[in-house]
């Protein structure tokens, strides 16, 4: 990795979101927690959601990761309440094809990951990037389990 690569990989954009994560509480009552690590890098996000209807109520999330994974989860932070579990899977999906495949970037209100394509090219990179909606996805799912059968 050269140092050019180095400084359009993190990029002013991606240190400033990364230095102002939203909801970084996490919840006293949550309706399920989820955490998700990068086995090579060792970042961590560990997420708390309240879910009503299917509806991301609340959210609160504790990031111990990179800059890039940090940048990721402040762009989810900032637009994850009010979201469905459908739509936590399709950002998820489309983050993880515009990494690994060349895709297009998420669709709104996701369209902020846009500043991670820079990292497509450091594979090694794309676990932490992943984590934040990792994280939500299985947390969501959880929940979602408890409310059909409680």
């Amino acid at each position: 990795m050269s140092e050019q690569d180095l400084i359009n990989l993190y990029s002013g954009q991606i240190l400033a979101l990364a230095g102002d994560i939203p909801l970084t509480d996490q919840l006293e009552n949550p309706d399920a927690s989820a955490k998700r690590r990068s086995p090579l890098c060792g970042s961590t996000v560990t997420v708390d959601v309240v879910v009503n209807d299917g509806v991301i109520k609340h959210f609160g999330q504790d990031v111990k990761a990179c800059a890039l994974g940090q940048a990721a989860s402040s762009v989810v932070g900032a637009n994850i309440i009010g979201c469905t579990t459908d739509d936590v899977q399709h950002a998820r999906d489309q983050l993880l094809a515009m990494l690994k495949n060349d895709g297009p970037v998420p669709a709104a209100p996701f369209d902020g990951l846009k500043v991670l394509l820079p990292a497509r090219d450091f594979k090694n990179r794309h676990a932490s990037i992943m984590l934040c909606l990792e994280a939500t996805l299985e947390a969501m799912t959880s929940a979602q389990s408890r409310e059909k059968t409680g």
